[in-house]
């Protein structure tokens, strides 16, 4: 099965089973994915991630975070789009919900928020909207 996007689908599955309440996310892995997940735990939006080996195939598992039984995610929507990339500078980076949520960057130096792109003062591709 091949997808037309798979950030999307993680991001589609993270938001599902946040719906749900579901203490795990499993997905089909990627160094990207991986490199999003880092982030997001980073900033505190997940409790952990991790990849695990089955078969021929590796699956990156993601435990999602909850604040009295709210996920602490409310919203996370993709901006770049396979059909319509987002590119931003240093400067017109957007700040999400007045600097309350983060956008994911993937720059030249790697996958970062924007408030660390900012302060290296590169911009890059908007991959996404967390708040």
């Amino acid at each position: 099965m091949s997808l037309s996007d798979p950030i999307g689908d993680m991001l589609a599955r993270i938001k599902n089973s946040q719906i749900r309440s579901q203490k795990k996310v499993e997905m089909p892995s990627s160094k990207f994915k991986t490199k999003i997940a880092a982030v997001l735990k980073e900033e505190g939006f997940i409790i952990d991630y991790k990849v695990e080996d089955n078969d021929k195939k590796q699956n990156l598992v993601i435990t999602l975070k909850y604040n009295f039984g709210n996920p602490v995610i409310n919203t996370i929507e993709r901006v770049s789009k396979p059909g319509r990339r987002i590119f931003s500078s240093a400067e017109s980076l957007p700040k999400i919900n007045n600097g309350l949520g983060i956008a994911i960057i993937s720059t030249p130096k790697g996958v970062m928020t924007d408030v660390n792109a900012r302060k290296q003062k590169i911009g890059g591709e908007i991959i996404c909207k967390v708040f």
